[in-house]
């Protein structure tokens, strides 16, 4: 990987809830600029707890990053306040949306806007939104709470995208959603990365779907980054297959199984 259009440097973090429990282990990570980068797993893996480390949103739940640092285009970031974090681009899609119920679908919007002054440029940007989400614009007048899984997927990102975000961290955002609305959302997430040059970090247990739109992966198990490259060598690795795609037939549970894996400890480092 380039290390010279790295936005996004995730380096050797421990993450600790109640000072007590180890979440993260050592987790390291790297996003180019303009791309879009896969953290896979199954659940409890640490990516959700990856994403909130790098927005700050682990005081909420009592955790901490006590070791490693996180930069943002070289500067270190992760003592910044979410709202500091927001005004220099950086925006994080929750996992289950988290609409506000009460509010229009439009109004959910606009409270993307928040750290915004221009009224022009929250004018474009609310039509940019609608541009990529037609559906939305359909259902502008709709309280969120009367809208499908779908549209409330569709209005989070798009809430997201009224803060001229330069990295949008989207946490399983095929959740509970159908096979067809997926799809839908990630072309539109593609269609963000390359018309709008918007870098995004997804945590995604839906592998197969997101290694389809991502250019580089990396999987986690039990808090630690056990593998990681281009999402089609990942794609067309045969452990992944096995473990993260369901192709094949054994028995095996886990990269720990896998005899000719050699785990990379750069947590260690």
């Amino acid at each position: 990987m380039d290390s010279k259009n790295i936005v996004l440097s995730v380096n050797g973090i421990e993450v600790i809830y109640n000072h007590v429990i180890l979440v993260l282990k050592g987790v390291s990570l790297s996003v180019p600029e303009g791309s879009i980068v896969a953290i896979l797993g199954g659940n409890g893996a640490g990516k959700t707890t990856t994403l909130r480390a790098i927005s700050n949103l682990l005081k909420a739940e009592r955790g901490e990053v006590t070791k490693g640092s996180i930069e943002l285009r070289g500067e270190r970031i992760e003592n910044l306040s979410p709202a500091e974090l927001v005004k220099r681009g950086v925006v994080q899609v929750m996992e289950g949306r988290h609409c506000f119920a009460h509010l229009t679908i439009e109004e959910n919007l606009m409270t993307g806007s928040y750290t915004r002054t221009d009224k022009a440029e929250i004018a474009r940007n609310l039509e940019k939104v609608y541009s990529y989400f037609p559906r939305l614009k359909t259902r502008r007048t709709s309280q969120a709470a009367y809208t499908s899984g779908g549209e409330q997927q569709m209005c989070a990102i798009g809430r997201a995208i009224m803060c001229n975000p330069s990295i949008v961290l989207l946490d399983e955002p095929s959740m509970g959603l159908a096979p067809q609305i997926v799809d839908e959302v990630f072309h539109i997430v593609k269609d963000l990365n390359s018309k709008e040059k918007v870098t995004f970090v997804l945590a995604e247990q839906n592998t197969n779907m997101a290694l389809k739109y991502a250019d580089y992966g990396y999987i986690m198990e039990s808090g630690r980054i056990v593998m990681d490259g281009p999402a089609q060598d990942l794609a067309n690795n045969e452990d992944v297959k096995e473990f993260y795609l369901g192709v094949g037939g054994g028995e095996r549970k886990s990269f720990k199984d896998v005899k000719s894996y050699k785990r990379r400890k750069r947590w260690l480092a």
